[in-house]
């Protein structure tokens, strides 16, 4: 019996079962282990909800205040769990309220599969009620996406849906379902999917690369590792901390990338970036050779690309072929996913320390420390500062928590002085830079792991962008942890402002409402902080809280973040004042 006449044999031997487009869609969830599903209910969506409302004792639906939470809900859960998060949404603005988080977590590579109803079929392009072409909205913005008109595709899609929004970099993946689909009935079953014709989402790797990779590396005097969430995400993080120890080579983070390596870790030289450490910033530009892992050189890390580390040999440890040399040109790529890279590499490289380097570091550090961080963490100033109160949750929390933070100077504070001793701890929107993002995912983030303590960092201009998701985090009882440091004042945006601006603070400052008096509506208890002497305690009490827990603490209206790259300048013109 040949091949072909097996195949015919087994997919005939298929045990299949009658159902509607609807219920398909729900024990394809179930297949691929889907046990928390964030989403809006309406029309076009509302044969999946009814199926949904049956199966509710096996898949908990989370409901958000708005479709934008139910995506970077899923979002923290992905990220802090590494598996796939879903959001469902309706048609038409239920649809395009998903696409900032789905482009948040295109760019972040964040694994989640966002369904969406849609018109039935015979309506498309017909301007019906609540139709938007949100497949060719969000083409830009999904690594793949695809309509469904009819129920008997739904299994094969959202088996591949799962596949490719997991496999290799992760990234989401929109299926937008037809009406009529939903409602069709046909004969169901399903198989998860193994493999795409012609994607390749993990290029092999060459052991060739990685012995000149280790050649390279052995033979350098002043080597620095800069690795992204790639670690991260192909779980090296065990083969990165043998690597650098190994080699004695400093290492320094993207913000995706912070947690990876235990923050106290000797090695673990601090953030690269426009707002990073001094240290690593600096030396970027005197290295001599520069091995990046899993990070895609962003422009808030390089600054100006005519000057980046144009002394060193590049190394580039990627899963991605499209990101080497997309940015700065790497004189060696090493493709392929970065666990098995490491620990290909691992053997091949002599064991070192490079004290003399390592020094170098150190003394940048102090100046640093001189300079900035005593001033932020051990302030003599009368306000409180951003960076004394992310000292008081370390200290408190002892490293464990899980940090959620959203976009602005509280974020780089919170990426700066955050101290972590577990990875997928710091959970925040790089890339695309989405203020109203920590609130929701700090939701998801706490759902997927309950067993920790999950702290969500907030500007006063951010937090209003969502502030309507403490409704969801009240009626799911989600006892995650909320801080809102109110400067009242965009405060990133007038930082700018002051420096390259003249003072002049166009539509920056802002009047602020009765934060504690909103979070009471919403029945979670709720404290403010104005003086230093307060914060201690109100810290304990709200990581003593069995529930949910909102604490505002009134900063200093005008501190700004340094150190400091400016916008196009070299990443060794770092300012640190």
């Amino acid at each position: 019996m040949n091949t072909e006449t097996l195949n015919k044999e087994e997919k005939s031997a298929k045990i299949t079962e009658r159902m509607s487009g609807s219920e398909a869609v729900i024990k394809c969830l179930l297949a691929e282990g889907v046990d928390i599903l964030y989403g809006y209910p309406g029309g076009a969506i509302m044969p999946v909800y009814d199926e949904l409302f049956k199966y509710r004792d096996k898949i908990h639906h989370v409901l958000t205040r708005h479709e934008q939470g139910a995506t970077h809900a899923a979002q923290g859960y992905a990220r802090i769990s590494g598996k796939v998060g879903v959001a469902m949404a309706t048609s038409g603005p239920g649809a395009t309220n998903l696409i900032t988080g789905i482009a948040d977590a295109q760019i972040d590579s964040t694994p989640i599969v966002c369904i969406t109803g849609q018109v039935a079929s015979h309506l498309l392009g017909s301007d019906a009620f609540q139709e938007t072409d949100i497949v060719g909205i969000s083409t830009p913005v999904t690594k793949w996406n695809h309509q469904i008109t009819k129920a008997s595709e739904i299994p094969s899609v959202l088996a591949k849906a799962f596949y490719i929004a997991k496999s290799g970099r992760p990234g989401p993946v929109l299926i937008d379902i037809t009406k009529d689909a939903q409602f069709e009935q046909f004969d169901f079953s399903y198989e998860k999917c193994k493999g795409v014709r012609s994607y390749n989402p993990v290029p092999k790797t060459d052991i060739d690369d990685v012995k000149a990779a280790a050649q390279l590396i052995n033979a350098a005097k002043k080597p620095l590792i800069v690795w992204g969430q790639g670690v991260i995400l192909s779980e090296a993080e065990n083969e990165l901390k043998e690597v650098i120890e190994k080699a004695g080579v400093p290492a320094a983070w993207t913000i995706l990338g912070a947690s990876a390596i235990p923050t106290a870790h000797p090695l673990n030289v601090g953030m690269v970036g426009m707002h990073g450490n001094y240290a690593p910033n600096m030396l970027t530009n005197e290295c001599d050779v520069l091995i990046a892992i899993g990070m895609r050189f962003d422009d808030r890390v390089t600054g100006n690309l005519n000057s980046y580390a144009k002394q060193a040999k590049i190394i580039h440890f990627e899963i991605d072929p499209s990101e080497v040399d997309k940015n700065v040109k790497t004189d060696l790529a090493v493709l392929g996913d970065a666990k098995e890279s490491l620990k290909q590499l691992l053997p091949l490289l002599i064991a070192n320390s490079h004290p003399e380097w390592h020094q170098k570091f150190k003394d940048l550090y102090a100046i640093e420390y001189e300079k900035v961080i005593k001033h932020d963490i051990h302030p003599t100033k009368e306000g409180l500062t951003m960076g004394e109160v992310l000292k008081e949750i370390n200290i408190q929390t002892k490293g464990n928590a899980a940090i959620v933070s959203d976009v602005g100077q509280h974020q780089m504070i919170a990426c700066r002085y955050a101290e972590f001793t577990t990875t997928k701890s710091n959970i925040t929107s790089g890339g695309l830079g989405t203020m109203g993002f920590a609130l929701p995912a700090a939701i998801g983030a706490k759902m997927s792991a309950p067993e920790r303590d999950v702290v969500a960092i907030i500007g006063d201009g951010g937090y209003q962008m969502t502030i309507q998701e403490l409704g969801t985090i009240f009626q799911q009882k989600v006892p995650v942890k909320i801080v809102v440091l109110n400067n009242e004042f965009l405060g990133m945006v007038r930082q700018w402002q002051q420096l390259f601006f003249d003072k002049r603070y166009a539509s920056t400052e802002m009047t602020n409402p009765d934060f504690v008096a909103i979070a009471k509506g919403y029945y979670i208890d709720a404290k403010k902080v104005t003086q230093r002497n307060e914060l201690k305690d109100a810290v304990a009490e709200m990581m003593a809280c069995e529930g949910p827990y909102f604490l505002e603490v009134r900063v200093e209206k005008e501190d700004n973040v340094f150190p400091m790259i400016p916008s196009g300048a070299s990443v060794s013109d770092i300012r640190l004042e």
